[in-house]
């Protein structure tokens, strides 16, 4: 058995290799989803977010594959994400799973990690792996998925308040409000994650949008503004693989003082409204939802979001 660190950034064949682990995984662990878009996975590979160091192995010659990041801003140097850890199916039960695992801890404590957590689809070999390392249940989600073909209601808004769209950087003079619009997120459940929110600020939030541009994917911002450039609310769309027939709903946020007039509903609408049009190959539109989010949970299923299957972030204490 042989495990190895692979250099960043990685060649083409190392990409395509861990592209086939995945998609073997996933076709046998979640065969209703789509197989992982090689866009995507390169851009994760060769792209590492500004508040992380990446570390990534592979296992015997590319049947199991595992990446870790670890965070370096100050208020989480203590902790660590399990972003990937997979096997190929044909590949399983000889022990590949538990050496990469051995590999991603002896990192963990070389850099003085006390916490690592990752999220794992529940009643499949992921959580079973994962409790048999120790890790804990800290915030049980749900996927939901929308089939965005479907016809619905133009977005309309509430009195007071105007709708504004962004296509990949938001620009320098709305970046202010929006990064304070998103630091209401601070009130979302995150149960007993042991990872500290950082204050948005402009740069950072430039540096998040940045970060999937930059990986090959595209993002666009829907929000609801105020006559005194405010941003009330918000909602985010990333598209890892812009030729893709899926997306993802990111943050969607209400800022506090502007809660009760549908502006959750509104934001998400107008998104709709807007990757229709620009994105014609595109059918689904999947998020997750912690479960104690309750009024997320009911916007969702009002835009014709349903639950596609159910997760949970899983933490361990090292």
């Amino acid at each position: 058995m042989t495990i190895r660190a692979l250099s960043l950034p990685p060649t083409d064949t190392e990409i395509d290799d861990w592209t086939a682990v995945l998609a073997s995984a996933r076709a046998a662990d979640l065969p209703q989803g789509p197989p992982p878009a090689r866009t995507e996975v390169a851009g994760r590979l060769r792209v590492t977010p500004a508040r992380g160091r990446a570390a990534l192995w592979t296992a015997d010659e590319g049947a199991g594959v595992a990446a870790l990041l670890l965070f370096t801003d100050e208020a989480n140097a203590h902790t660590a994400f399990l972003d990937v850890l997979a096997v190929r199916p044909d590949a399983r039960r000889r022990g590949l799973g538990r050496a990469l695992w051995e590999q991603v801890r002896a990192e963990l404590l070389a850099h003085g990690r006390t916490s690592v957590s990752t999220l794992v689809d529940l009643g499949g070999p992921g959580q079973a792996f994962a409790e048999s390392l120790g890790f804990e249940n800290v915030l049980p989600m749900a996927w939901y998925e929308q089939d965005v073909t479907r016809q619905r209601h133009a977005a309309a808004v509430a009195p007071g308040y105007e709708l504004r769209s962004w296509h990949g950087l938001v620009p320098d003079e709305w970046a202010a409000p929006l990064a304070t619009a998103h630091g209401a997120m601070q009130d979302a459940p995150m149960g007993d994650i042991d990872e500290k929110i950082e204050p948005w600020t402009p740069q950072r939030l430039h540096a998040a949008h940045r970060l999937v541009l930059d990986r090959g994917g595209e993002i666009t911002t829907a929000a609801a503004v105020t006559p005194r450039g405010e941003v009330a609310a918000y909602t985010e769309l990333v598209l890892p693989d812009p030729a893709g027939p899926r997306a993802l709903q990111y943050d969607t946020v209400v800022a506090p003082a502007h809660r009760g007039h549908g502006l959750g509903r509104a934001v998400k609408l107008h998104m709709l409204e807007l990757a229709r049009d620009r994105y014609p190959a595109l059918c689904r539109i999947a998020t997750t939802v912690a479960d104690e989010n309750t009024p997320m949970r009911a916007v969702n299923e009002s835009l014709g979001y349903r639950p596609d299957r159910p997760a949970a972030y899983y933490q361990l204490s090292l």
